[in-house]
């Protein structure tokens, strides 16, 4: 799995970031960020979650069999 966050539509909750803290963070600009190396989720069971708590769908989950945007 690969996470994208658009920016553009990103509006700095946190929500990604409370949920799995593992994986998100927020910039110094207070937006969503990935944590470096987890772009594939690192195995978080909690990436899900965290997409769709994103209040905006602004985090895209790409798996190998389709593009989940929760």
């Amino acid at each position: 799995m690969r996470i994208s966050i658009d920016k553009d539509v990103c509006i700095g909750a946190g929500q990604c970031a409370l949920t799995a803290p593992s994986v998100f963070t927020q910039d110094d600009d207070g937006f969503s960020a990935l944590l470096p190396g987890r772009e594939d989720g690192g195995g978080d069971p909690l990436v899900r979650e965290a997409a769709r708590a994103c209040p905006v769908q602004a985090i895209t989950l790409h798996d190998q069999r389709n593009t989940l945007n929760d």
